[in-house]
């Protein structure tokens, strides 16, 4: 398949990249800053924008089978990202007729797990306190994700974690898995990708977590 990569430099924006190359993909990275890109590839094409503007994305879209995108927020600071620059890949993808999208969002953004413990609730609620501007974001960005016409899907994972691939994790259509506290990186990379043509994914939220 031919897919892109939006932030291709993150955690998991370079793990879906790398793990994209690996199944043979052709894939095209779109960056800012192509030095901080430490994957290679013959069918990796390195795009640098700045994702301020929809028309010029159009290029890094056009045609593709999927988009997958690793850009949000990595700190209560950068609240408001994720829905920004949401947006501009949704125009340019609805520009150029290309309709499957794959994204990060959160765990808590979801709903709770059934039968959560009185421990993971209480958990979920200092977090989300904490980092309330953040998830503020990712609900807004899902819900412009809702009102577009694209074949969405928002990949919920609790805590991250930079630990090798497993490929073993539990996954949740429209919830979230019970006990699931963390995550590798690799591992929601991993998840994204063997969603792309899982039609059971298309416009829901995905729980995914050990």
């Amino acid at each position: 398949m031919n897919l892109t990569v939006f932030g291709a430099t993150g955690g998991i924006g370079r793990e879906l990249v790398r793990q994209a190359l690996d199944a043979g993909h052709r894939v095209t990275a779109v960056v800012r800053d192509p030095a901080r890109l430490q994957v290679t590839g013959d069918t990796l094409e390195v795009f640098t924008a700045d994702l301020s503007d929809p028309g010029r994305l159009r290029a890094a879209v056009s045609g593709r089978a999927a988009v997958l995108s690793g850009l949000g927020p990595r700190s209560r600071k950068d609240a408001g990202i994720a829905t920004r620059l949401t947006g501009t890949v949704l125009r340019a993808m609805e520009a150029e007729d290309v309709r499957r999208l794959l994204v990060v969002s959160a765990g808590p953004v979801g709903p709770a797990p059934e039968g959560e413990s009185a421990l993971d609730r209480g958990m979920r609620g200092v977090v989300s306190a904490v980092l309330k501007d953040v998830y503020t974001d990712l609900r807004e960005m899902e819900a412009e994700l809702a009102r577009s016409g694209t074949d969405w899907t928002s990949v919920r994972p609790p805590r991250l974690q930079n630990k090798p691939l497993t490929g073993h994790y539990r996954t949740v259509v429209g919830g979230f898995p019970r006990n699931g506290r963390f995550i590798a990186r690799a591992d929601v990379a991993h998840a994204m990708l063997s969603m792309i043509t899982d039609e059971t994914t298309v416009r829901r939220g995905v729980g995914v977590a050990y």
